[in-house]
């Protein structure tokens, strides 16, 4: 089974308090704006999305590793040092066989994959310690909002589609 995020831009409270959760949960040290690049790894982050016309931000997104079905970063590790879990289908990282080469930072299109202080590449293990204790990953439990849920892919997305198929009908219906 695939287990994977799903976000809700529309219930999100911009109250980062995913990211903060997240930062607790695999003890890594907070992001500070004013010291840049000593924050450490950042497993989930609050994107901004900006306007061309202007600088506020329009939206805000919450983003993590999207533990491809076909992840790129498992591809290209010569050393086989990423893997998938068969209950969850999480993409995880074996840091005894990691050589930190760095092609998976290169192959991944969402910087999914970083580097901690020992060169070692660290991710978004989607909290599987508590996924399989019956808990939600940190991130999901701390959303006030309700923003951000974790399941299987095949049940989290045919809500999606189904919407997404139904404004497109009325869409054509209007032409």
């Amino acid at each position: 089974m695939q287990y994977g995020f799903h976000f809700n831009v529309k219930r999100c409270a911009q109250c980062f308090a995913c990211e903060v959760a997240c930062k607790s949960a695999h003890g890594t040290r907070p992001h500070v704006q004013e010291e840049p690049g000593t924050c450490g790894p950042r497993f989930r982050q609050v994107v901004e999305l900006k306007s061309e016309e202007g600088p506020t931000p329009i939206q805000y997104v919450s983003m993590a590793c999207m533990h491809c079905g076909d992840a790129a970063c498992m591809s290209v590790c010569p050393a086989r040092a990423i893997y998938r879990d068969p209950e969850f289908g999480a993409v995880l990282v074996d840091h005894d066989k990691c050589l930190g080469c760095r092609y998976c930072s290169w192959a991944c299109e969402f910087g999914a994959p970083q580097f901690g202080a020992d060169g070692l590449m660290v991710k978004c293990d989607m909290c599987i310690d508590r996924l399989r204790e019956g808990l939600d990953p940190a991130c999901v439990a701390s959303c006030c909002g309700g923003a951000i849920a974790v399941g299987p892919v095949e049940t989290r997305q045919n809500p999606v589609r189904e919407s997404a198929a139904k404004r497109l009908a009325a869409a054509d219906r209007l032409l």
